[in-house]
Order: C-alpha cells, then structure tokens, then sequence
C-alpha cells in the first residue's frame, strides 16, 4: 500500500510539473496538427487500465478515417493483428509521422496520469483485444496502470516481437522498485531524442 501512494504521489507532483514545464509545446504541436491535419486534435484511444477501460489521449497522427481504413482493407486488418502495429502504416499523415518519431504525440497522455488513469512508469498501454497475447499474464498485467513510459519503451519499443513485449512487462511487474521507476524515467529522454524503434 505504501508504495502505491508513493507511486500515486510521484505521478501526480510529476504530471503537474511537466504539464506545466512542456505546455509551450503542447501548444505548438497542437497548431501544427490544427494546421496540417485539421480537427480533432486529440484521438482517443481506448485502452484497459486497472479500473477497466479508458481512453488514452494522444495528439492525433492518422487520417480521420483511420480506424474506418482498417476495418475494410482485409491485407492491412491482419497485418495489423499481428503486433497491434505497422511499421509503415499508410493511415499515418507526413506530420504524424514526426510526432511518433520523437513521441510527442504520447505528450497528451500526462493527463491521464493526472486523472489516475496512467502512471508515468508502467507496462505498455494496450487495447481489451490485446490482452489475449499475455495469456496467463492478463490478470497480472491487470494489477498495476499502463505508464507513459516504461522498460519496453526504453528497452525494446517496436524493434521487438510482442512476445518478447510480454516479457519485458512481467519483468518490469515482477521486479518493481522506486529505484527501477526513476531508471527508466532518466532513461526515456535519451531514448525518445534517438528517435530509434518508433512509428
């Protein structure tokens, strides 16, 4: 109990923080997609938490009829079933794909840590559909809030099999400590200005 509202704590003093610390770039990145893409802004993903399902926010990167895009084409539906990804997805826009290179478009999901939903450090965020992947897993990946960032987000990002994603959030779950927390936390900065194994 102790180290949840430690962990609770530190979300909540650290979402403010950077809140406030990046909004000059909320606000530009916010122009930018208004400008290049048009409304909305945000889309909402939605994702299972330990509450039950939520929708993450993120700066939108994909056409507007993205998830329509996905349901017709057969060749693009299965590929994408395969590891919830596509490493060149046709849905996403030129400016997009700059956003996810250095993962500004996560930036919106601060809020989430803000409401509770989310927790700076924690496993990958996932859809309901997905949990089928971490079969015994599921109850564990259960017990504990999806992060902004985390061990497969420094560690492994999409250069790794989803198998192996799996993996990396037992282990992260298993072995949770503060120190492991402000790890990756020190960590994610060098990882997302490499730019390296994200799309």
């Amino acid at each position: 109990m102790l180290h949840e509202n430690l962990k609770r704590a530190t979300d909540l003093i650290g979402s403010l923080f950077l809140i406030a610390l990046l909004a000059p770039i909320f606000l530009v990145v916010g122009a930018l997609v208004l400008i290049f893409d048009g409304r909305p802004l945000i889309y909402r993903r939605r994702v299972v938490g330990t509450s039950g399902e939520f929708d993450a926010f993120k700066f939108r990167t994909m056409q507007r009829d993205a998830d329509h895009m996905l349901e017709i084409d057969k060749l693009l539906h299965n590929a994408f079933r395969e590891n919830y990804k596509l490493k060149s997805d046709p849905r996403v826009t030129p400016l997009g794909a700059i956003l996810r290179k250095f993962s500004l478009d996560e930036l919106p999901q601060l809020f989430n840590v803000l409401l509770g939903q989310m927790s700076l450090v924690g496993p990958r965020m996932i859809t309901a559909a997905e949990l089928e992947k971490y079969g015994e897993y599921q109850d564990l990946l259960l017990t504990v809030k999806p992060g902004l960032t985390g061990y497969w987000q420094v560690y492994g990002r999409q250069e790794v099999s989803y198998a192996e994603r799996v993996r990396m959030d037992v282990e992260y779950i298993s072995n949770w400590t503060a120190g492991l927390d402000i790890k990756l936390l020190f960590l994610t900065p060098l990882r997302v200005i490499r730019g390296k194994g994200a799309y």
